[in-house]
């Protein structure tokens, strides 16, 4: 089944009624004729449902679409991308442990892993991830890698290959957040990596309509290695599903990060036109790119699959199709970047992106607004920097705007 046919069949259940639509099952709990029945589904002995906080019909066929084009073992949705980020990472690490992660990441992730401290885990933030820099500082303690597909806003883009052979060399878990790029683009397990994050209120999605996440299980085999012993039992019962199991039955569970029945439905409707909307996303965005590039009020742009970017020969071994629908730009001064967002007409100045709609925002202001000036410098964000989402509207009137715009930049 090719992969645009996946998105629209893939692991597709047409229940009794014939419905062609997933149902929406809008219910907390699920009733059960025998006492056995659901004493089966709460030891996860059988199949079925018995709370919506646990699993939900709905949301279980979001789950295996998702699996589905992204060719992992098993998904977890969550009820938004943080939280799938922070149970993703929870499910492997307890005090004591060391994660390893790009400096380049969103502001939100960032944070999240900086405060882990908190846990008794160590973070250690590089400027940038692969197989040189991560040999200096693996160690026995190290769990976990952790890094962006591209990063948010900084763009850069990850070698997956190289970084996931050092991290089975070494035994460790490669996590990647993969929203920037998409199933559409890549595919990070066929790479070696172990576990794939999205933000599904962003392309996924694709209307901005709802907030969620979810985690992609690759099934690895490392959790057997003894430096997993939160994974013994689980490795010995559930084999290549031991890193979904303990995550349903233990922080997945605990902390209750459901996503709601209404946005995997919303979801499931989202992601049948995602290869659609990728590819004028990308033709969208690489016109925009060139457009900037050459107009003397613009300082830089930055976009992966321009010539100009240092990232350029990494684009394209990993983004044949295109580097996903986000550039950023930067004017100059932060007083004309906030002059062309005031000026624009048809552009949405708003905290999201991989919308249908194109969409701006001033991240030293506002995503990194808690990041300290060192941090948004390592995340390369500046008081001059932009980051556009660029939409699949028409590109004349894309274009038309930004032009516009940039007559009030000095």
């Amino acid at each position: 089944m090719k992969f645009s046919t996946k998105l629209i069949h893939g692991n597709l259940k047409i229940d009794e009624t014939g419905a062609t639509n997933t149902p929406l099952h809008l219910s907390n709990a699920f009733a059960h004729t025998a006492a056995e029945e659901l004493e089966g589904i709460m030891k996860g002995t059988s199949m079925g449902f018995a709370y919506t906080r646990i699993s939900n019909p709905t949301v279980t066929s979001f789950e295996r679409r998702i699996a589905s084009i992204e060719g992992g073992f098993a998904a977890t949705a969550t009820a938004s991308g943080m939280s799938a980020i922070y149970l993703a990472i929870m499910n492997v690490v307890e005090s004591g442990d060391e994660i390893i992660a790009s400096s380049g990441l969103f502001g939100g992730t960032y944070t999240l892993l900086r405060n882990l401290k908190s846990y008794g885990i160590k973070v250690i933030f590089l400027e940038t991830i692969n197989e040189e820099s991560l040999k200096n500082v693996i160690n026995d303690n190290t769990k976990i890698v952790f890094a962006e597909t591209l990063g948010n806003p900084k763009l850069d883009v990850l070698d997956i290959e190289s970084v996931a052979k050092v991290c089975n060399d070494n035994n460790v878990i490669f996590i990647v957040d993969s929203t920037m790029t998409t199933p559409y683009l890549i595919n990070p397990i066929e790479y070696g990596v172990d576990v794939v994050i999205h933000s599904t209120s962003k392309y996924i999605n694709g209307t901005s309509n709802s907030i969620g996440g979810v985690i992609v299980d690759g099934g690895s085999s490392k959790y057997k290695d003894v430096k997993y012993k939160n994974f013994n039992e689980y490795s010995k019962k559930f084999g290549k599903m031991a890193y979904t199991a303990k995550l349903r039955d233990t922080v997945g569970k605990d902390i209750g990060a459901a996503l709601s029945p209404f946005n995997a439905f919303l979801n499931l409707t989202g992601v049948e036109t995602l290869s659609l909307r990728m590819r004028q996303h990308n033709l969208n965005t690489m016109a925009v790119a060139k457009f900037l590039s050459i107009n003397s009020k613009v300082a830089s742009v930055n976009y992966p699959n321009l010539p100009s970017s240092k990232y350029y020969t990494l684009a394209q071994k990993y983004y044949k199709n295109g580097a996903s629908g986000v550039l950023t730009f930067r004017l100059g001064s932060k007083e004309n970047a906030f002059n062309f967002i005031n000026n624009l007409k048809m552009i949405l100045n708003i905290t999201n992106i991989g919308d249908a709609k194109t969409l701006i925002i001033h991240p030293a202001s506002t995503i990194c607004a808690n990041n300290t000036q060192e941090e948004k410098e390592q995340m390369g964000v500046y008081d001059d920097l932009l980051r556009l989402s660029v939409g699949i509207e028409d590109i004349e009137d894309i274009l038309v705007d930004v032009e516009n715009a940039l007559k009030f930049v000095n």
